[in-house]
């Protein structure tokens, strides 16, 4: 057995931080890798990867995001445990899920390339504002009169496990945890619940590389729709502890049992339903450590039983050379992405909008809530975009919307994740750095 020398871990920390500062930079403009055809360069792997990540820094008391000319954007709660997810519900209220990833198993294998890696990301992820506890809670926000500033805000849930999505089905709230799927009764207007939930049914957690997982309900509501991110980058944890992963599992509401919708999607976030066509749509984080200018994070459709390439191909037939054993003919079977959004941008958020509370040119289309890249020279991310539709189909290049969360010395201060419209067909967006849920709503 290969033995590796015991280096103390701050010198393994300078040398790791001294290795990925040396990463390379996009050779691309960042338009080149988006829409339904974006530009795809060779791989350019390197021993450590790119980091590059704008250091979390929050909003003063009273600074915010920036919006289009004829909209206003209110704060309608500060002071939040970092806000990642937003559901409104039929009477009003907004329920803000504050959550981060659960502890992970202690990982003892690996050699010293690895364990710089590690360090590097616990570095990385520390200086994104992306290390501290889940408040495990989910928190309800009620505007009564309708000023874009909550008046009541109250702890509706809590003991609950890195919770993420949330789904009203009649008189029951379903809430993904990152271990299972879990159920409560629920009553309009009821502002915190004690029961205690009900297991739906299992969902894949071990290492939990992405932890978040989501969910929505079909129309009938009679089915749900899961999202399980990758338990690694490429598959180098083994594949067995991807079963189950990288995938969208469908749901039978009432007797709990599942089967997996589509496959090979790294790690799938937001979804929604196209308005039109009731098409299932999702936005999927694809691979890291092979240039700024790869892989393209996308917005696509999601059709039964597809396969979408990982973790042997991206965009499609694209092979990803690192991953072993190779698979071809999976490969063969993987279907190309709808729509590409840009290189690490992490996107999260996705919601339809709605003439009710949008003008003409945003009134048809998507809003995605982009979280900010880490692996890409520069940087890429950073707001929320509308992506404009036609004929249940991407139309036209994406729109910055929500923006101002980079500081002018590239520093966060906020990084927006979940979205949604309230009643009004306000766009809510959750700041899981600047600690905050916006609303931007157009001007009266």
């Amino acid at each position: 057995m290969k033995h590796f020398p015991a280096f103390p871990d701050a010198a393994l920390l300078a040398a790791a931080v001294l290795l990925a500062a040396c990463g390379e930079t996009a050779k691309l403009p960042p338009e080149a890798g988006v829409g339904p055809t974006p530009q795809l360069p060779a791989p350019n792997k390197t021993l450590i990867p790119t980091v590059n990540i704008a250091p979390a820094t929050g909003w003063t008391d009273t600074a915010g995001p920036t919006v289009p000319k004829g909209f206003t954007v209110t704060a309608l709660a500060r002071g939040l445990d970092h806000p990642r997810w937003v559901v409104p519900l039929p009477n009003g209220d907004l329920l803000v899920v504050e959550s981060n990833k659960p502890p992970k198993p202690e990982d003892t294998g690996g050699g010293l390339t690895k364990k710089l890696r590690g360090m590097v990301m616990s570095r990385v992820m520390k200086r994104a504002g992306a290390e501290v506890p889940s408040a495990n809670r989910i928190t309800l926000l009620r505007d009564a009169d309708g000023d874009g500033a909550a008046e009541l805000r109250q702890v509706f849930m809590r003991g609950l496990m890195s919770p993420f999505g949330v789904a009203l089905v009649g008189n029951e709230l379903f809430i993904a945890n990152a271990d299972a799927l879990v159920k409560v009764p629920y009553t309009a207007g009821q502002t915190s619940i004690s029961a205690a939930p009900t297991k739906v049914t299992d969902l894949p957690a071990g290492i939990n590389h992405h932890w978040t997982k989501n969910v929505i309900a079909n129309r009938e509501g009679t089915k749900l729709y899961v999202t399980v991110g990758s338990n690694s980058n490429i598959g180098e944890n083994g594949l067995d502890a991807e079963e189950g992963r990288a995938a969208i599992w469908e749901v039978d509401v009432k007797s709990g049992e599942k089967r997996l919708f589509a496959s090979g999607l790294r790690n799938p976030n937001g979804m929604a339903w196209e308005p039109e066509t009731n098409a299932l749509w999702t936005v999927v984080n694809e691979r890291d450590e092979i240039g700024s200018d790869l892989v393209p994070d996308y917005l696509s459709s999601v059709k039964d039983g597809a396969f979408y390439g990982w973790p042997w191909s991206y965009y499609g037939k694209h092979v990803d050379a690192r991953v072993t054993p190779q698979r071809p003919e999976m490969v063969a079977k993987a279907v190309v992405p709808d729509y590409a959004l840009g290189s690490h941008v992490a996107a999260l958020g996705l919601t339809f909008s709605h003439p009710r509370g949008m003008p003409a040119e945003f009134a048809n289309g998507v809003f995605i809530g982009q979280h900010g890249s880490w692996n890409r020279k520069p940087l890429s991310g950073y707001k929320v975009v509308f992506v404009p539709f036609s004929g249940g189909r991407p139309s036209g290049p994406p729109v910055d919307f929500v923006t101002g969360f980079l500081s002018a010395d590239e520093k966060a201060q906020g990084r927006p994740v979940g979205v949604a419209l309230d009643n009004s067909g306000a766009l809510l967006v959750a700041d899981d750095v600047g600690n905050a849920v916006w609303r931007v709503a157009r001007a009266k």
